[in-house]
């Protein structure tokens, strides 16, 4: 017989189906009497059959079961029992755990991967706990002692001093030192072009003078990008080797 994978009604297996039944009859989970449990197991079963349907095997498999763990208490040893029993509650137990966490996790789920617990209860101490040094505390004294003065406001005189004070280079310049150092040396590094050069006007217009060298055909950076030469250079290079 093919298994078959749906709900029976409201419960998702035969085990949902038992914690459903211990629960409505105010059985105890640790003390299952099987008799009775057998009895509203059977019933249910019945009532799917009268509404034409289909029993999935695991539903039966539970049932004769049960089944069997009523008939070992007919018999003079009970150790059987007792282990199947056990078995049995131990399942139960364990899926009613599983139920009550796949509970919380549901609620806290919010789709794709994400799930968001609720937020932890921090116990804030109401005594400071760490140790300090004395010398940092006598400093951390002093700062709160210094009495901090508010920074004028800027006028509008001072707002374009600002901008007339920052200074500007010209990418032409640029293009001048870097063929001056080229016709010295031959080569240059390309980082040593940048050697001493804070101002970020100055780097970008080193950047851009090495850029319009290279793009008028005037020089060429070596393939690991560290030098860069003449084109003459590079062709008396090629020849030689």
């Amino acid at each position: 017989m093919e298994k078959l994978s749906f709900k029976l009604e409201v419960f998702e297996g035969p085990l949902d189906l038992l914690l459903h039944l211990i629960s409505k009859h105010k059985l105890d989970i640790n003390d299952i009497e099987i008799s009775k449990l057998l009895e509203q197991y059977l019933l249910y079963l019945d009532q799917c059959a009268e509404h034409d349907l289909e029993l999935a095997g695991e539903f039966l498999e539970m049932a004769a079961r049960l089944i069997y763990i009523k008939t070992l208490a007919l018999l003079p040893a009970p150790e059987e029992e007792e282990e199947e029993k056990k078995a049995l509650q131990g399942a139960l137990i364990e899926y009613a755990l599983c139920k009550k966490a796949a509970e919380a996790l549901a609620k806290m789920y919010r789709g794709g991967d994400i799930f968001v617990r609720k937020q932890a209860q921090i116990q804030a101490e109401s005594e400071y706990q760490r140790v300090h040094d004395a010398s940092v505390l006598l400093a951390a004294f002093n700062n709160i002692c210094v009495k901090r003065m508010p920074k004028p406001e800027a006028g509008p005189d001072d707002r374009f001093k600002v901008i007339v004070k920052h200074r500007m280079y010209s990418v032409t310049v640029k293009v001048i030192k870097i063929l001056k150092q080229l016709y010295r040396d031959g080569t240059a590094d390309m980082d040593g072009l940048y050697d001493g050069v804070t101002d970020r006007s100055e780097r970008v217009a080193t950047f851009l003078a090495v850029l319009e060298l290279t793009k008028s055909g005037r020089i060429y950076i070596s393939d690991d990008n560290t030098k860069i030469s003449f084109i003459g250079k590079r062709k008396e290079r090629k020849n030689s080797e």
